[in-house]
């Protein structure tokens, strides 16, 4: 499948999804850019870049609206290729989203083996577990589907097995799929999977998956990729995370140890005013003296239905550090609904990864220089808030 003939347009539904897209596809483009497009008007200017990547940030809405907006965006395709990025646990619209991009011919591979996350027998797995037997989506609010194609329901879909994946049948089965007008949902649990579905998808089709998708594209270009890291910028660093999960209290427990300062914010203040001046003023302070993490106070009992506006409130306080503080701060984003709505506040349009700092954790530059580092919620070791400081502030890692 040659992407580069006519470009390739990426579509994702979260921001620190669109930027790890951006970061696997750089050996194919070293200078694409990710769009943060405006859900009231999703369709964005196409420039000459041959890789062109959109947050449509629609994670969070409405079925309906998630289809519009795709709708929207694909219709300044053109001739490029189109990726969709989607939640390698399938969270999202991912049903409404790949409906309205399989208006052509649509090949789905989810896994994500840089993660150990799986699809055998059209069933996602994480570590060897069954997504559905997974405590993967304990925070949802509902349960996961049982397999990919009852997740893309209504579409007709056909389960691609290992066995065909890794076989000299693959292009047929893919183009039997095309034909029959059905989704050919891809098994994988390597690299070499997804590169063989990359090579084997008919013309014009276009692909959906995860990060693991987007690093087989990228693979497909011959340009090397290495380079060298660009240096630290100098300016303090705000960690901003938007979850009390058990996971990332221990990512904070590690870089406290490590010297970063903790400044919890009250659920009470993030919701009843919209931001928390204790807060910021503390983060200001702590600000001065070295790297800061700002976190959602886990004292406080929190009620269902209330994690979009806590977010939300969050993200107003950081976006008040930044624009109190005397110069310019270096952020670090952990999901993809709290690095948008922190950008937002800020007025970020645009962001250009210059690296990964660790697998999803990647450094982007804003139009103003300043550098973000954008990861997903759940990805990550213990020791990942620290190790992207110590990339951001060597001097400092240290406490």
């Amino acid at each position: 499948m040659n992407l580069l003939t006519n470009g390739l347009l990426v579509l994702a539904d979260d921001l620190s999804g669109a930027v790890e897209t951006a970061a696997c596809l750089r050996p194919i483009d070293a200078s694409a850019t990710v769009e943060l497009a405006r859900t009231d008007s999703p369709q964005v200017a196409h420039n000459a870049q041959s890789v062109v990547v959109v947050d449509l940030d629609h994670r969070a809405l409405t079925a309906a609206e998630a289809a519009r907006i795709t709708h929207a965006a694909l219709r300044g395709a053109g001739e490029r290729a189109v990726f969709v990025k989607i939640d390698s646990q399938l969270r999202g619209n991912v049903a409404a989203v790949l409906g309205a991009a399989a208006d052509r011919p649509l090949v789905v591979a989810p896994a994500l083996p840089a993660l150990h996350r799986t699809v055998v027998d059209g069933i996602a797995h994480l570590n060897g577990v069954a997504l559905h037997r997974s405590q993967a989506w304990r925070v949802e609010g509902t349960s996961p589907p049982r397999s990919i194609a009852g997740a893309l329901a209504p579409l007709s879909c056909r389960t691609i097995s290992l066995k065909t994946v890794r076989s000299q049948n693959l292009a047929t089965a893919l183009a039997e799929c095309a034909a029959a007008g059905e989704v050919p949902v891809c098994d994988g649990e390597t690299d070499a999977d997804l590169d063989a579905v990359v090579a084997a998808a008919p013309a014009g089709a276009r692909l959906a998956g995860s990060g693991g998708l987007a690093a087989a594209l990228g693979r497909t270009a011959c340009l090397s990729t290495a380079e060298t890291p660009p240096p630290p910028t100098g300016n303090p660093v705000l960690i901003v995370v938007g979850t009390a999960s058990p996971e990332a209290a221990e990512q904070l427990r590690v870089a406290e140890l490590r010297g970063t300062r903790i400044v919890g914010c009250s659920p009470t203040d993030l919701i009843g005013r919209g931001t928390s001046e204790s807060a910021l003023s503390r983060a200001l302070v702590a600000l001065e003296r070295g790297p800061t993490a700002l976190s959602i106070d886990s004292a406080e009992p929190i009620a269902p239905g209330q994690s979009r506006d806590l977010v939300r409130g969050l993200a107003s306080t950081a976006a008040g550090i930044v624009e109190r503080s005397p110069g310019p701060v270096d952020l670090v984003l952990t999901g993809g609904e709290t690095a948008r709505l922190v950008l937002d506040a800020l007025g970020v349009r645009a962001l250009v990864p210059v690296g990964q700092i660790h697998h999803g954790a990647v450094r982007s530059r804003t139009p103003a220089g300043a550098s973000v580092v954008t990861r997903p919620g759940s990805f990550g070791g213990s020791d990942s808030l620290s190790r992207i400081v110590e990339h951001l502030r060597p001097q400092e890692s240290k406490g």
